[in-house]
């Protein structure tokens, strides 16, 4: 299945958001160069904490103020909701095509977010340290997107070769 072709007239954000929420990611926005953005998407996230662009708005937040343990617990929260509404399992090792195959049929736009996430995830344990849980990760994003459409693998090939061992 190739993860950059599809047709979808809906994406996670084109969803309308209830009005409060939207006001609070409008004012996180306009905040965000005098520092007053944390409150607002935290008082976004109490209203709405499932909602994808509430989720990817403080994802976002966490990840340029680096802080990567809170930007990580954010991606898995996005994963596991968008996963949720496609029938996927909270486990992401436990994902194969057959959940892919039927997820498509209800939204790809969903499943390339699923996988987004995924990736995000192995990103971030790399950049904290965490080699092998995050090439997990990385190795199971390559093994769903077979025609790397995503760019994991390309990420997980610069991971590989610097954790080969160098012949004297």
């Amino acid at each position: 299945m190739d993860l950059l072709e599809f047709n979808e007239h809906s994406l996670y954000f084109d969803q309308p958001l209830p009005a409060p929420v939207e006001a609070l990611l409008n004012e996180a926005a306009e905040g965000y160069a005098g520092g007053n953005a944390e409150l607002p998407l935290l008082r976004a996230y109490v209203l709405a904490p499932g909602n994808l662009t509430v989720l990817v708005a403080l994802y976002r937040y966490f990840y340029y103020q680096q802080r990567l343990d809170e930007a990580l617990r954010v991606a898995e929260q996005a994963r596991i909701a968008a996963g949720s509404a496609l029938g996927f399992p909270a486990d992401w090792s436990s994902l194969d095509l057959r959940y892919l195959s039927n997820a498509v049929r209800q939204s790809m736009g969903l499943v390339r977010f699923c996988l987004l996430a995924l990736k995000a995830e192995g990103f971030l344990l790399l950049r904290m340290g965490a080699l092998e849980d995050g090439m997990a990760r990385l190795r199971k994003v390559r093994e769903l997107d077979d025609a790397d459409r995503l760019g994991a693998g390309a990420l997980l090939a610069v991971c590989e070769a610097a954790t080969l061992p160098v012949a004297v």
